[in-house]
């Protein structure tokens, strides 16, 4: 189900957005917004995620770093 809303937004979003749509990357302005706002959803509730993995155990140490770094490929 969708719902149908009129939102405000800063001129140079609109024109990224409508640029998205004209470049192939979205299939219209509502498509680009909702996917934009599906990706903050994600973001937020992996930063929640991460908050409370810490809280339960503690900070990464330099060596949880390095083998992140080793396993994203980064070293």
């Amino acid at each position: 189900m969708t719902t149908k809303i009129a939102v405000s937004l800063p001129d140079e979003l609109v024109q990224a957005a409508r640029q998205a749509v004209a470049d192939g990357r979205a299939t219209s302005v509502s498509a680009f917004v909702a996917a934009a706002m599906a990706d903050r959803e994600r973001i937020e509730s992996l930063a929640a995620l991460v908050a409370d993995i810490i809280a339960e155990d503690g900070e990464p140490s330099s060596e949880d770093y390095a083998w992140a770094d080793r396993a994203l490929g980064r070293t």
